[in-house]
């Protein structure tokens, strides 16, 4: 009914209504309270003003932390803020409960705000409800926990699918989007980068939606402020154009939320609700916060995806192929990155194509784990490509090959670098093999039966230390059904372990595999690194210590079919090696001596195995010391078969020969002599020995026929 009086003043009105005005102005540092908002706060219910330091004593210190927060978000959205806080008495208790709800007034030109909002009682909330509800307690913590668990898995996210993924399954305290969709911007247009909570082929329509378009997602990515809308109504009243595209989804609330990185937005991220949200303060608080993170992790992720590619198309570059079948021949190789900086380093391997139907592998390590090493090594093993297909022999390529690397350096360089390298040229119809090695580790043979020998080669010093190294060349001879490993050391050493104890591991995985070829060369890397993630020639690691490269060559049995690459363990006739120990390398015997004990790792006897490792070190020596001569040392071992048919046993057959004409001699030495007894224990320990003339030198041999397992061998008297 109209009567013609006045309205009532505001003041009174709100008095009558219990709620207190009040004003706070930012840049003054001053809070302005009416008769009802002091008496709210615990003051006498006159007018006041207040400090900052003030007002907020009169607040629980959570409440007030809570309230900045709050501000900040509708300063920054342009909305009401509001909140519930605790007012406590000057012994710390709770007296009451306020609501208050303030609109800022920004200042364009200084960026200033101002407060202006009112301040009512309210009463405590039901139990059960402060999950849903954002006053304190319950709410707070949940959110707390929320943002934590969120933040860590959104932070160990390492690529975009991931991000994804953890957005998709955070689950918001007392309001959960079943819709979600990440926009990103590629020149006008908008993608959707992933969704969830939609069937597949659902974003079509929004692919290739111009920014300039009435829809949320281009507003946001425009203005770089959030859009909520908390109904149907809502959406279709301020976005009419694009509300088709949405109504098919039958969703009743969306968020629109910036993904801002460095002050720049790169993007959208929209949740979306079954039920009504009325995105309240808090709601809106929390959301921000999530898009915020989910911005940080899709850049981590993205540049992490961008570097990965450069890496990968980097390494693409630099390995080589393995270049067409060889006949008679397998190879599979594998090369992993460590995993710092731009996951390159200076590890290579390379087949090189000779005259003669012949070929070369290379394997090597440029000192380091960064783009300076993988610049060298891709100017290093150019050079070698260089070197060997001019003609020259192992030895040559790898000395022009260190006075190249030597020669890149001036007085004034101080980021000095060497590199190591095993070179090996084959000859694919005899299966020879000739090795130049230069500090690297030495080959590795598996042979028929699976016996692992390791190769023991002669190497000079590492590329680029002395321009004038030599490197002597030794001659392998692979026999039909062997392989050849030849590896970095990151293989031999990554987990921890030495030259040695890797070794070990690595002949284990050796003489255990069953498979082909390529199936070997996976499980020697997935031994180090475990399972496979990346690809090269083959499947490669998840990074870990340092660069790994890996060549496997396999001679194939003469009667396999040529597409049959399996790795099949039998037992030959004959288990045959040949090891050349040369004048100038006296150390090369202690490599035979471990050379005949892994030939003999299944040997039943430990006694014949120390006395063949004594006789043929004896031997050996005696070339070194009386001849001028090498020697070559060739281990076979037979099966032999007792008269009537007994059981199988085995022979070792040792032969080392020389060029020298003297034929050896029995001494009698004295009791205090240090040499002089080498045919004496010849002809104690072996079963069978003699010495035969050749054409130019002689040849030393002896036998010994395998003992059942766990016998000692009986002393002969003298």
């Amino acid at each position: 009914m109209l009567t013609g009086e006045p309205l009532p003043a505001v003041g009174d009105v709100l008095s009558a209504l219990a709620t207190g005005l009040w004003r706070w102005d930012n840049n003054a540092g001053f809070v302005t309270l009416d008769a009802e908002a002091a008496r709210l706060v615990g003051l006498p219910p006159v007018p006041t003003t207040l400090t900052e330091a003030g007002i907020r004593a009169r607040f629980h210190p959570e409440d007030w932390i809570e309230v900045d927060s709050v501000v900040q978000l509708a300063v920054a959205e342009g909305t009401i803020a509001e909140a519930r806080m605790r007012i406590m008495d000057e012994r710390g208790r709770v007296v009451r409960i306020v609501r208050s709800r303030s609109k800022p007034a920004i200042d364009p030109l200084t960026g200033e705000y101002e407060l202006v909002g009112t301040l009512q009682e309210v009463s405590e909330p039901p139990p059960g409800t402060a999950a849903r509800t954002p006053v304190t307690g319950g709410w707070r913590r949940s959110r707390e926990a929320f943002l934590l668990d969120a933040g860590r898995a959104l932070a160990e996210a390492r690529s975009t699918q991931e991000v994804l993924r953890v957005a998709a399954g955070l689950s918001m305290p007392g309001f959960s989007p079943d819709g979600l969709a990440v926009f990103g911007v590629e020149a006008d247009r908008l993608t959707v980068i992933g969704h969830h909570g939609q069937k597949p082929g659902d974003e079509r329509p929004f692919t290739q939606l111009s920014v300039e378009m009435d829809y949320p997602a281009a507003d946001v990515v425009r203005t770089g402020r959030a859009v909520y809308l908390s109904s149907p109504d809502d959406y279709r009243a301020r976005y009419p154009a694009s509300w088709p595209l949405a109504e098919r989804f039958g969703r009743q609330s969306w968020a629109f939320l910036p993904l801002t990185v460095a002050g720049q937005t790169m993007g959208a991220w929209m949740a979306a609700f079954t039920y009504p949200v009325s995105f309240t303060p808090d709601e809106r608080s929390v959301l921000t916060t999530v898009a915020r993170m989910l911005a940080q992790a899709l850049s981590r992720a993205g540049a992490a995806e961008t570097e990965r590619e450069l890496t990968d198309g980097l390494q693409r570059s630099m390995l080589p192929s393995l270049g067409p079948r060889i006949p008679g021949m397998s190879l599979a190789a594998r090369y992993i990155p460590t995993g710092g900086g731009l996951q390159v380093g200076g590890d290579w391997y390379d087949m090189i194509p000779l005259p003669g139907d012949r070929f070369a592998l290379v394997i090597g390590d440029v000192q380091g784990h960064d783009v300076r090493a993988a610049g060298l090594m891709g100017q290093l093993r150019i050079a070698l490509r260089a070197y060997a297909s001019e003609g020259h022999r192992p030895d040559a390529v790898l000395s022009r090959a260190s006075r190249f690397l030597y020669g890149m350096y001036d007085e004034e360089s101080t980021d000095l670098r060497f590199a190591t390298c095993l070179y090996v040229e084959v000859d694919p119809a005899t299966g020879t093999l000739d090795v130049a090695r230069a500090g690297h580790p030495d080959p590795a043979v598996r042979m028929a039966d699976g016996t692992v020998l390791s190769r023991h080669t002669a190497g000079g010093l590492p590329l680029g230390i002395d321009p004038d190294s030599d490197y002597p060349t030794t001659r392998i001879v692979l026999e039909p059904g062997e392989t050849m490993l030849i590896c970095t050391d990151g293989l031999i050493e990554t987990g921890g372990h030495d030259l040695d104890t890797g070794w070990r591991r690595i002949r284990r995985i050796l003489e255990d595999h069953e498979g082909d070829l390529e199936g070997l060369a996976d499980a020697l890397v997935q031994a180090v690194h475990g399972p496979f993630s990346h690809h090269t020639t083959g499947p490669l690691a998840d990074r870990r210590e340092d660069d790994i490269a890996v060549l496997l060559l396999c001679r194939q049995d003469d009667d396999r079919h040529p597409d049959d690459h399996r790795l099949v363990r039998r037992r030959p006739p004959v288990r045959r090696t040949v090891l050349t120990v040369a004048q100038d390398e006296p150390e090369r015997i202690a490599g035979a001596r471990r050379h005949v004990r892994e030939l003999l790792h299944d040997w039943n006897s430990a006694d014949q195995i120390d006395s063949a490792v004594l006789l043929v070190s004896e031997l050996l020596t005696n070339v070194l010391v009386h001849t001028d001569a090498d020697a070559l040392l060739i281990t076979e071992i037979t099966e032999i078969t007792e008269a009537g048919d007994g059981p199988e046993r085995r022979r070792i057959r040792v032969e080392v020969t020389d060029t020298a004409d003297d034929l050896p001699h029995r001494r009698s030495p004295g009791e205090l002599a240090s040499s002089g007894r080498g045919l004496l224990l010849v002809e104690r320990l072996a079963d069978v020995w003699g010495v035969d003339p050749r054409g130019e030198g002689k040849s030393i041999w002896f036998e010994l026929h395998e003992a059942p397992a766990g016998a000692r061998r009986p002393v002969r008297p003298k």
